[in-house]
Order: structure tokens, then C-alpha cells, then sequence
């Protein structure tokens, strides 16, 4: 409606010189028609003519003061465009589609379905209800129906048959039960070889380097096994298998130690360190941290290196499989925002061969 008294508006002011100076008025609008036209030209000299509305209104309110006759020499348009334009202009106005396309349920948010189908990826056994109910519990109330339709939509199908725990996730389910044992040779300044036995949770990813000797015997192994035993304490309870290679000087007495607790031991297969992957690997991250850089003297300056860096591995060193935290943390570290008002202090390790960083408090 204010389109079409703006239209009425101007064309009684256009049509007011031509009551006046009837002769002027159409050699006025031709010109103001022509230059509109190099108006329109010039903006549009890269590519093909494109009328605006203003354009288009410009030009309809001037075709009336124009002379029929004069039409073809004048104007850039016919009068069949100018009639489909107004015919546009009438059936917008009554074109109701966008209104109705804004009726009904509103959509789902984007988040709320990302929300939804990170739960369906994460917990392949639950269903569109028990999603439901997890949503319904973190303050997200939505139908059943529509998270089968988020779904449905998102091509994932009915739990329990989704899919089944890929070899990932079954080994992460099973690492929290798991503790292995490996022995590792260290070799002293003067060329004499020690060794001492390792064990390492999977879960937790907790190191314990039990001792140190030149003589590893059966009845030394069993030793350190009743000290890991007694270590652990109550922890013995959450674990349920010992893997370790077919070493000879693990024997009964050895795996009678763990069985005692429930525990029971599995064997790797012979010549397979792949079998034992993740304590041959923290073996591994011992001496390309600490004992390649460190001279070692004795059995006793052995021990202290031994310990120092077993402290280091748990108290502080981050691990991937656990988001960046070392084995003895159980919250999430805090982020840090302000770095200019925090001081930070090194904590040298080994005499340096290791740092350790913290904030002051």
C-alpha cells in the first residue's frame, strides 16, 4: 500500500508541468527517461541490463507524462515489460508462501542435534528413548519422536544394532583391569648391567619400577611382586589380569603372588613385544628421557635415577590417552587466561636432563 500511494504521489507531481506547460512537460520527462537510462547503463557496463525497483518505479511513473507515440524512440523498455512488472508487483502482494513457510513447529537447534547424535556415536547400545531421557536429565526437554527423526535424518540406525565397539574402544573398556610387567637392563658407567622390573597400569597409566639388581632370580621377582602387592593396597581390587612374557624367572611362586588377589595372569606369545606394547613403550620413554642423558654409577645411584624419573612420569608428565594429565591427577587442569600477571617456576628433574613447569601461586 505505501508502494502504491508513493506512486500516486509522484506521478501527480510529475504531472503538474504538464498541466501547466503542456508542450514542455513531455520533452522534460523524455529527458529525465534518457538519463535515467545512462544512469542505468553506466552502472551495469560489465554485463547485461538489470532493472531495480527503483528503476522499474522510475520509469512507470514517467511513461504516463510520454507520449504514446514517442515510446519506441525514448523509452529502453516495451510496454509488455511494463505491464509484467506490475503484474509481478500484484501477484507479490498476494504471494502468501513466505508466511506460510513460517507457520508450525520451530526447527530443532543445530547444537540440540549435534547434541543428539554425539550421544548415538559415543553410546552405540542406547536407543532414541534412553537419548531422550539422558537429554530430558541434562535440561534439554525434546520428544522421542524427534530425536528418531535426528536420527533417522542423520542416517544412524536402531541401537542395539548400530554397530559394535570398534577394537578401540573394547581395549579401552578392558585397560582398566589390565597391568603389565617387563624387565629393563640398565647398563652403569663402568659397563656392568642392572636390571629392574617394571609395571605399568593401562588404566591409569601408573608406573611402579619395583627395584634394582645385577642378579634378577625367581625369588627376587617374587619379591618385588609382594611389594607391588602391598604398594597397590586396596587398588589390587580393580584389577583382573597380569600380562607378562614367558620370562624364566617368572615362575609359580611369581603368579601366586597375583592369583592370591583375584588376578589372573596372561601369557604373550613367544618372541611378540607387540603383545606387551604399552610397557615395552614406556621402557622405551625411560631411556630416551632419562637414562640416555644420565651416567649411572651404581645400583644405588640406579634406584635414585629410577625413582626420581617414576615420580616425574606420575606426578607430573602428560599423557595423551588421558587428556594431558599425568597418572595422579584425577580433575582436569584449569585454564590459564592472564599470562602477564602469572609467574612461571621450573623444577629441574635428574639435574636438568627433565624440567617441570608450574605457575606460582
Amino acid at each position: 500500500m505505501i508502494v502504491s500511494l508513493l506512486y500516486r504521489a509522484t506521478r501527480a507531481v510529475l504531472s503538474l508541468p504538464e498541466v501547466l506547460l503542456r508542450r514542455d512537460t513531455a520533452k522534460d520527462a523524455e529527458l529525465l527517461v534518457l538519463r535515467h537510462e545512462n544512469t542505468v547503463l553506466r552502472r551495469q557496463l560489465k554485463g547485461p541490463v538489470r532493472y531495480e525497483p527503483a528503476d522499474r518505479f522510475w520509469l512507470a511513473a514517467l511513461s504516463s507524462l510520454i507520449p504514446r507515440r514517442r515510446w519506441a524512440d525514448v523509452f529502453p523498455i516495451t510496454p509488455g515489460t511494463l505491464l509484467a512488472w506490475h503484474r509481478r508487483l500484484i501477484a507479490k502482494k498476494w504471494d502468501h508462501s513466505a508466511r506460510r513457510a513460517r507457520t508450525g513447529r520451530p526447527p530443532t537447534p543445530a547444537a540440540l542435534r549435534k547434541l543428539v547424535l554425539r550421544l548415538a556415536d559415543e553410546n552405540p547400545r542406547w536407543g532414541h528413548r534412553r537419548i531422550q531421557g539422558e537429554l530430558a536429565r541434562l535440561g534439554h526437554p525434546i520428544a522421542s519422536s524427534t530425536v528418531w527423526q535426528i536420527l533417522s535424518a542423520a542416517g544412524v540406525g536402531p541401537a542395539p544394532r548400530r554397530s559394535g565397539p570398534t577394537w578401540r574402544e573394547f581395549l579401552i573398556a578392558q585397560a582398566q583391569g589390565i597391568i603389565a610387567a617387563d624387565f629393563l637392563h640398565v647398563d652403569t658407567a663402568l659397563g656392568r648391567r642392572l636390571y629392574a622390573l617394571a609395571f605399568l597400569e593401562h588404566g591409569s597409566r601408573r608406573l611402579h619400577i619395583t627395584g634394582v639388581t645385577a642378579h634378577p632370580t625367581r625369588e627376587w621377582a617374587v619379591q618385588q611382586a609382594r611389594n607391588l602387592a602391598a604398594d597397590l593396597g586396596e587398588r589390587m581390587e580393580s584389577l583382573r589380569f597380569l600380562l607378562r612374557d614367558r620370562d624364566t624367572k617368572y615362575d609359580q611362586c611369581f603368579d601366586a603372588v597375583f592369583e592370591a588377589e583375584d588376578v589372573d595372569v596372561l601369557l604373550s606369545a613367544p618372541r611378540a613385544p607387540r603383545m606387551n606394547a604399552h610397557c615395552e613403550r614406556v621402557i622405551g620413554t625411560i631411556r630416551r628421557e632419562a637414562l640416555d642423558h644420565v651416567l649411572i654409577m651404581n645400583e644405588a645411584h640406579a634406584r635414585q635415577v629410577l625413582a626420581a624419573y617414576q615420580n616425574h612420569y606420575n606426578g607430573h608428565r602428560p599423557h595423551q590417552s588421558r587428556d594431558q594429565r599425568p597418572p595422579d591427577a584425577q580433575e582436569q587442569i584449569a585454564a590459564v587466561h592472564d599470562l602477564n600477571d602469572r609467574r612461571l617456576l621450573r623444577t629441574r628433574v635428574l639435574g636438568g636432563a627433565i624440567n617441570e613447569y608450574r605457575y606460582a601461586a
